[in-house]
């Protein structure tokens, strides 16, 4: 147990002192150059970064409780802000009270409980059924089709999706028992890291946006210098999980990819909804699901990725 203490304490220790260093280096540019809005945004990032990288430890030190506890509490919130842009008839409250108070405390007791063969399909096949029963039986056809793809798609994505973070915790990796917690680390350092260099190498270097009707901000070599950086730093991190460091750089490469769609395609739906950003829970962030976006697309299929390779 010390073996992993010490792991997670040294990742931990790394992180934070990136973050010393990036608010020192914010407050210099700031202090030089001005109040900019490059640097006021950054420096509202790095604030944010703290606050959430603080959250993230005291849950981790939690154990299993903590982590499921804590997706839990994002998905709710991630949910809320998807639901919001979402217009809902009166016939489709009841649908929705389940889709809050039923359906994700089941999906996180599932994960709670490591019981993966029901978690993997209780939303895709049970509350897939359950809730467009429900709002058929409201006899609301206006749109029907409409508001029940979307709050169909937006359990999918801010539960079930997201529900396979913690669920990494239920892993059985022969060799690696009990230090699970280092992958669920391992994800959202690579995934996180991947979204902050994707903006910093779009700032300085960024010149021809990927798509840009979509998001001019995402450039080719925002794009190019985030995705090799973040999967750099998951081959350096190879020692903390069961990969060895090629292996680590090529699964950093693959999350970080899906996590780069996960982006595009919710950027797409702040596009089609005319908002800049899901919420303003976050400063310097906006909503929880603008933060969470990468991650959807990047926890599922490293899950699987590792559940068909590693065990």
């Amino acid at each position: 147990m010390a073996h992993v203490n010490n792991e997670i304490l040294w990742i931990f220790i790394g992180l934070f002192s990136f973050l010393l260093i990036a608010s020192i280096i914010g407050l210099i540019l700031s202090a030089i150059k001005g109040p900019t809005s490059t640097i006021t945004n950054l420096n509202s990032r790095i604030k944010a970064w703290w606050v959430m990288c603080i959250i993230s430890a005291i849950a981790i030190s939690i154990g299993v409780i903590g982590s499921v506890i804590l997706f839990a509490l994002i998905s709710w919130l991630a949910l809320r802000e998807l639901i919001t842009l979402t217009p809902t008839h009166r016939g489709d409250h009841e649908a929705l009270f389940w889709c809050f108070f039923v359906v994700l405390p089941i999906q996180y007791i599932l994960v709670g409980i490591q019981w993966y063969s029901l978690m993997a399909i209780f939303i895709p096949v049970y509350a897939f059924l359950l809730i467009t029963t429900r709002m058929a039986l409201s006899g609301d056809t206006h749109h029907f089709l409409e508001r029940m793809a979307k709050v169909q798609w937006s359990v999918m994505i801010a539960i079930y999706c997201l529900s396979y973070a913690p669920a990494l915790l239920m892993l059985p990796i022969e060799g690696f028992e009990g230090r699970n917690i280092n992958l669920l680390l391992f994800l959202m350092i690579v995934v996180q890291v991947s979204d902050v260099m994707q903006y910093v190498f779009g700032k300085l270097f960024g010149k021809h946006p990927i798509v840009p009707k979509l998001s001019p901000n995402k450039t080719i070599e925002g794009f190019v210098g985030g995705i090799l950086s973040a999967s750099l730093i998951g081959m350096m991190l190879w020692w903390a999980t069961p990969f060895t460091w090629w292996a680590a750089f090529l699964l950093s490469l693959v999350i970080t990819l899906a996590g780069f769609a996960g982006g595009l395609c919710m950027s797409a739906i702040k596009r089609d909804s005319g908002v800049k950003d899901f919420g303003t829970i976050i400063e310097g962030h906006g909503g929880m699901m603008d933060r969470m976006d990468s991650l959807c697309f990047a926890a599922p299929i490293f899950f699987h990725v590792l559940r068909y390779f590693y065990i």
